[in-house]
């Protein structure tokens, strides 16, 4: 069992931090919000102040998207007296296949338990949305980049909603702030923020799911490294190559003790940036094809002699799951500082226990069968075994991540 993380966040450490080193700046400005697995299946939540009513609203935080968007059930401009309705609309996918539609408003926003309130921020009123989209939280808040947060131009008001999908799609594209872009930009907090989290999956082993430690963790905003009570050691930093997603650059994967399968680097035809990015809403591993298919000499200690067999094995019961039986897989990224990162992915991470049920468990790791055209997607069970700083103020503002052990 985890140990229970202090929620009272301690004095700044004295030690050289990735912005340091590479030209960033510092903020003493720290906002610690709790955020629990429970209300997305595995993808983490925490809450947010809504309109004039600070109302709260439980979101899931998503390093791979960038819009700020509330389902319309839950919000009701209407009701908020600070929202200003605009002619702008929103049209959202995700890898998954959730979608929503929305129109966009300008209304307060705050996080902290004292609410650090911003005016004026974009918010999408979701009115219609896929089965699958919310689950049980409230909305989205995405901490990607302005480029992946497009809406277009109507010729009027969007709330209450009147456009069809073609009407939307054929308005003029323009790109909104994200939240945590105008958040930083009004100097409320530094360019960074850090995840502490230890499931990617619900951990169902107790009576009460929501009450365990490991189904919780913090997100902060505009700090990391001052968090010694979540972290062990030293960061290794990694370097991101692009200001979309939080593109990296993975040069192989090693299995166990097996040689390092090297990873081919992007093409031009693929129309990725880099061919990995890190992504706090996928809560698995989401491999390029072509590394699941790598067929090494027993990569996989187990029966299957090949790693695309084992990572098949899929949700088993916990008694035939041998864990010590299973490699340690090591995620080689480009660094920042000049040493490779190498980040590890244990056994007991990328094979989540009592999930989806008590006695079970669910492997979350899997080939995207060429859907990602060459990118791998390194979500939480990549950052659960590390403290994960994605640093935004350095690099001319492409960032870093740094990742260092995870205290339990």
């Amino acid at each position: 069992m985890a140990k229970k993380v202090k929620s009272k966040v301690p004095k700044r450490p004295r030690f050289v931090s990735a912005a340091a080193a590479l030209g960033g700046k510092m903020s003493d400005t720290v906002v610690r919000i709790p955020i629990t697995n429970i209300y997305a299946d595995g993808d983490y939540t925490g809450i947010i102040y809504v309109g004039s009513q600070k109302r709260p609203a439980n979101v899931l935080f998503d390093t791979g998207s960038s819009s700020l968007a509330l389902d319309g059930k839950f919000y009701d401009p209407s009701k908020d007296t600070s929202a200003k309705i605009t002619n702008l609309a929103q049209e959202v996918s995700y890898e998954d296949n959730s979608n929503w539609i929305g129109g966009v408003v300008k209304t307060n926003v705050g996080v902290g338990t004292q609410p650090l309130v911003l005016p004026q921020i974009n918010v999408a009123v979701a009115y219609h949305e896929s089965s699958d989209m919310f689950g049980k939280s409230n909305g989205i808040l995405g901490l990607a980049y302005t480029k992946l947060n497009n809406a277009f131009e109507l010729p009027g008001p969007t709330i209450p909603p009147k456009y069809t999908f073609n009407q939307i799609q054929n308005g003029k594209t323009t790109y909104l702030e994200p939240y945590f872009t105008q958040l930083e930009s009004a100097g409320v907090v530094a360019n960074k923020f850090a995840f502490y989290t230890l499931r990617s999956m619900i951990n169902t082993a107790k009576a009460k799911p929501a009450a365990d430690p490991l189904n919780n963790g913090f997100l902060i905003l505009g700090g990391g490294e001052e968090s010694t009570d979540l972290f062990t050691g030293n960061f290794q930093v990694a370097r991101v190559v692009g200001d979309t997603y939080y593109n990296t650059n993975l040069k192989s994967v090693i299995v166990g003790n097996s040689a390092p399968i090297m990873v081919a680097a992007t093409t031009k035809a693929s129309g990725n940036v880099s061919n990995a990015i890190v992504d706090s809403g996928t809560n698995s591993l989401v491999l390029a094809q072509t590394l699941v298919q790598a067929d090494p000499p027993k990569a996989v200690p187990t029966d299957d002699s090949t790693l695309s067999d084992a990572l098949r094995a899929g949700y088993v019961p916990m008694s035939k799951l041998d864990l010590s039986a299973w490699p340690t897989l090591t995620f080689v990224l480009e660094g920042a500082l000049g040493a490779d990162v190498k980040l590890q992915v244990t056994p007991d991470t990328y094979w989540q226990t009592n999930a989806p049920k008590p006695g079970h468990a669910t492997a979350v790791i899997s080939g995207d069968d060429g859907e990602g055209k060459g990118q791998s997607i390194l979500g939480l069970p990549l950052m659960n075994n590390y403290f994960t700083i994605f640093d935004r103020s350095v690099d001319k503002g492409l960032g870093a991540i740094s990742f260092a052990a995870i205290k339990k």
